[in-house]
């Protein structure tokens, strides 16, 4: 298990303003890469555009398995996922949210269900499975957005801003929630933030970006 990740001469423009600028990097599997950088640098372009939501102007975004490039199909979107800064829910309860993903890749009920259970157990939210979504707290949507992203055992997850906006006892439980999937599944992460002092508590590889680029800190 593991895909590698490398993006090679990547553009992007939106209405003429470039946002990328020949952006290139390579992503090993199985590291923590923390991305900081100033409002408009491109960051949350460049995590679209690597998790297959919107096609580069020019420039490649490959993803590895085993040195064999893959294509950029249905497949492939099933073993990545992005975690958005705003948590979309839907309008049922806790566990249906975190099954979604699972039904729709045709998962069997029995291993849905105790997939689910465990994911649910890790971000905290067990005791309140069946309650609406909607009822949860800002930081609680936060952790559901992440036990979607954890039931579907991605082999790349992106975490956009995973913690903005939300009180130190989410941020907290969030982190430890980060390093046990890097610990115990040995994911690929990639995650963006605006805090230095947990750039540095989480990532094995600190990146900045700055006009469209990726810097090595």
């Amino acid at each position: 298990m593991g895909l590698e990740l490398e993006i090679v001469h990547v553009f992007r423009s939106y209405n003429g303003n470039r946002i990328l600028r020949d952006c290139s990097f390579g992503f090993a599997k199985g590291r923590t890469y923390v991305l900081q950088g100033p409002n408009g640098s491109g960051k949350s372009t460049l995590f679209r555009a690597l998790a297959l939501l919107e096609k580069p102007d020019s420039g490649r975004v490959d993803y590895r398995d085993g040195g064999r490039i893959l294509a950029a199909d249905l497949e492939l979107r099933r073993r990545i996922t992005l975690v958005l800064p705003r948590t979309g829910i839907f309008n049922t309860t806790v566990f249906k949210n975190v099954a979604y993903g699972l039904k729709i890749r045709g998962i069997a009920r029995a291993e849905s269900e105790a997939r689910v259970n465990d994911a649910l157990l890790a971000v905290g939210l067990a005791h309140k499975k069946w309650h609406r979504a909607a009822e949860l707290s800002s930081g609680e949507t936060k952790r559901l957005g992440i036990a979607r992203a954890m039931v579907i055992n991605p082999e790349v997850l992106m975490l956009d801003e995973p913690t903005a906006n939300i009180d130190p006892a989410n941020t907290e439980i969030i982190e430890a929630i980060i390093l046990k999937m890097k610990q115990e599944r040995q994911a690929t992460i990639l995650m963006i933030t605006h805090d230095p002092a947990q750039a540095e508590r989480l990532g094995d590889d600190l990146l900045f970006m700055q006009d469209g680029k990726i810097i090595p800190a």
